[in-house]
């Protein structure tokens, strides 16, 4: 997959036109082509809207940002606009509101969707416009229905009966490393975190910064369910000591002792995936914990979950460059280094993806889970808020953690080094898992 910055005007409206058709067909692939009406329009949780919400708001957000914006096009529905702005209804309200039935929904996409690629070829890329420059907005409105298409695959997971995804061939997953990798030292020093000329990142991702780190120790491979379960045998949900007072009390509340869609079947622990009950898989990355599982286990295990920054240097920097990455191998996607973009509907297992790594040795740090990260969500130095604060900066604060390196859920095109995603600490039901550092002593790692 070529890289959007590299390519000439002609290429990249290719590429977006051929992208734009990929991600509707995933979605479609969702939503109306496997499930009937009712099942569109329930409401499985109130986490999450029903799926045809999901549908058209895709399609109204194309509509907004590409025929209104981009190639200055009249309204074609404005009386849906408040319907399928997320933030003026809640998800919990969403099956309330007159929503376009899933027919309807179909086809107001497609209208948008034929308008869209109608008017690309008049659409100028111009570099004095940052809204069209590099082909921003197209770039931005791919990777949101992609966003959706992974939250439409959290609904799937939450919704219960028969299955309605089947497992696709198992993809080509690379080396099979040594499973129990053990930690990498990254040694002290500055590093740049950010981006400040990737067309196609987000305000969040901006700008590009030095970060000066002392030196730290983070684990090789994201911890796995065997790992995860010897801190539930060792009684790690019911120590105190090893959670936060706002974690002690999220666990008490709801009695939680083990991962999200765990349960146990005599004396074997099953988990229930898109509507199969099956083994609790050992060596493949626990997912569908929250945060403060995920920082009481590293306490259990005497670690610490990794800083935002320590997540990133281990993921781009370069030590013999002396540059960061696009993405962990190098600049350039190529299938087989990351299981990403539904190949599977699973992680893979500890040891896979090899040529994947970093130039630290550090594996997996794309795909596979989304990984929680000590960080609170904020802007960058110098952060502006582009093109609209709703994205990033009205979720600034100490409520939502940082994850970073998107999940097997994830499409490559809306993951990269220095993507940022960021979620309450509560969260269970998307597809995330978490990896473990600790901090040098003072006479390992000096720069």
């Amino acid at each position: 997959m070529s890289a959007p910055g590299s390519l000439d005007e002609h290429a990249l409206k290719e590429l977006i036109a051929e992208e734009l058709g990929a991600v509707r067909d995933r979605s479609l692939g969702l939503t109306t082509r496997v499930l009937d009406e009712g099942e569109l329009t329930a409401q499985v949780s109130p986490l999450m809207s029903p799926l045809v919400w999901d549908l058209a708001h895709v399609g109204n957000y194309e509509e907004l940002w590409l025929l209104r914006a981009a190639a200055g096009i009249e309204p074609m529905r404005p009386e849906i606009d408040n319907l399928y702005d997320a933030f003026e209804h809640p998800r919990a309200e969403r099956p309330s509101l007159p929503l376009l039935p899933p027919k309807e929904a179909r086809d107001y996409i497609s209208t948008v969707r034929s308008k869209v690629l109608d008017s690309l070829g008049s659409v100028r890329f111009d570099q004095g416009n940052a809204l069209t420059s590099g082909g921003f907005v197209y770039g931005m409105v791919v990777q949101h229905e992609h966003q959706h298409d992974e939250t439409m695959l959290a609904t799937h997971q939450l919704r219960k009966g028969a299955p309605a995804l089947l497992d696709p061939p198992v993809a080509t997953l690379g080396t099979n490393a040594p499973r129990n990798a053990g930690e990498v030292l990254i040694e002290a020093g500055p590093f740049e975190m950010g981006t400040s000329d990737d067309p196609w990142a987000y305000d969040n991702e901006r700008p590009a910064h030095l970060v000066d780190l002392p030196a730290y120790y983070i684990d090789v491979e994201p911890v796995t369910n065997r790992e995860y379960l010897a801190f539930m045998e060792a009684g790690g949900y019911d120590e105190p000591r090893y959670w936060t007072s706002k974690g002690w009390q999220w666990r008490n509340e709801g009695g939680k002792r083990s991962p999200a869609f765990w349960t146990r079947d005599g004396g074997t622990w099953v988990r229930r995936r898109f509507g199969r009950i099956e083994p609790v898989p050992l060596d493949e990355p626990v997912q569908h914990v929250c945060w403060y599982e995920a920082d009481a286990y590293a306490r259990w295990a005497g670690k610490r979950l990794p800083t935002e920054a320590e997540w990133e240097k281990a993921a781009r920097w370069d030590p013999y460059a002396g540059r960061s990455r696009r993405y962990p191998w190098g600049d350039v996607y190529e299938e087989g280094r990351a299981n990403l973009g539904q190949r599977m509907l699973k992680p893979a297992e500890a040891g896979a993806y090899e040529s994947g790594a970093s130039a630290y040795g550090v594996r997996r740090l794309i795909g596979d889970v989304w990984e929680w990260t000590s960080s609170d969500f904020h802007g960058y130095p110098g952060f502006r808020s582009f093109p609209y604060k709703e994205y990033s900066e009205v979720f600034f604060g100490p409520e939502y953690k940082v994850l970073r390196g998107g999940s097997w859920a994830t499409h490559p095109l809306a993951v990269r080094g220095t993507f940022r995603n960021w979620d309450y600490p509560i969260r269970r039901q998307i597809f995330a898992g978490f990896r473990c550092a600790r901090t040098a002593a003072p006479e390992e790692g000096g720069a």
